[in-house]
């Protein structure tokens, strides 16, 4: 039972360590287009991206996939900018949100999370045990820890929006190109900071 512990606690470490705020800013961008109505929907986004983390754990982990952590490192705010991008360019629109293609974004989201896992792989490997038999739970363990961390920034995200669009009297538009920006404006120094770069 301690060892459930320590892998799910290390998974909701990993998105909510502040020196590793890019999983932070990929559902802050995720979220932003939804309200509390939506939760389902942001549930699935929260469980795809957790399932796509948890594959590339598990392909690494079993030494079926190797990606140059380089690559790794440059491709994960890529992905945060063009979530950040996505709402920006759906949003500008008078329209903004009528046509939700959920699909596509299901799809990217799910994409996004093998990128992302890919990015924490190399450590998590330091962390098993060194036996193949033993690592499978673990990797299970370490999901639910990243599962519950996600629901806990995307349930904030929804908060802190509510909060803004009907106390502050922001438009829900504004929210999300305002916060959009500030999460591109964040991630951009990090890709030209990059090795790839």
């Amino acid at each position: 039972m301690s060892d459930l512990w320590l892998y799910f606690n290390i998974g909701l470490k990993h998105v909510l360590d502040i020196n590793g705020y890019d999983h932070v800013l990929f559902l802050m961008a995720l979220s932003l287009p939804y309200t509390f109505r939506d939760w389902k929907k942001v549930l699935v986004l929260a469980t795809l991206f957790t399932v796509g983390h948890t594959l590339s754990l598990v392909l690494s982990v079993f030494g079926v996939v190797q990606v140059d952590s380089t690559v790794i490192e440059f491709l994960i705010p890529i992905t945060i900018l063009i979530t950040a991008l996505y709402n920006i360019f759906k949003w500008a629109k008078r329209s903004g949100g009528k046509d939700d293609n959920l699909t596509f974004i299901s799809v990217t989201t799910l994409f996004f999370g093998i990128i992302h896992g890919l990015g924490f792989s190399n450590y998590f490997k330091v962390v098993l045990p060194p036996t193949a038999d033993e690592k499978l739970l673990p990797v299970l363990e370490f999901a639910l820890g990243i599962e519950a961390a996600q629901i806990i920034v995307m349930v904030a995200m929804l908060l802190l929006g509510f909060v803004v669009q009907e106390f502050l009297r922001f438009a829900k538009r504004d929210w999300i190109l305002i916060i959009s920006a500030f999460v591109a404006g964040v991630v951009v120094p990090m890709i030209i900071g990059s090795e790839v770069w």
